[in-house]
């Protein structure tokens, strides 16, 4: 499911609230374990991606682990951008922002 990855992308976990098998079809709530960053939901559609996404997550990375995860690049960093545009297994657009130094 694409909760899990990007449970793997982030380092974030499924927070389950002791539910551990939600039907496939369930919204899945993924949390960063040291509770620094932002709970993410993760709702499945039924529709395949037609359009530009609706909304688009950047985050700091590497881009070449999240391609050793699943992801796939889209357009690497060049004079025009700063970052790299990947999409995740299902084709989500993502951004990828080296970490700073």
């Amino acid at each position: 499911m694409l909760a899990d990855w990007w449970c793997r992308a982030m380092g974030y976990v499924r927070d389950t609230d002791g539910i551990e098998d939600e039907p496939p079809h369930m919204p899945v709530l993924i949390v960063d374990p040291a509770d620094r960053g932002p709970r993410i939901w993760v709702n499945p559609v039924p529709e395949p991606k037609t359009v530009k996404n609706r909304m688009h997550i950047d985050v700091n990375g590497d881009t070449e682990e999240l391609v050793a995860l699943g992801a796939t690049v889209v357009r690497r960093q060049d004079d025009e951008i700063e970052w790299d545009i990947l999409v995740d297994p299902e084709g989500n657009e993502f951004c990828v922002f080296a970490p700073r130094r």
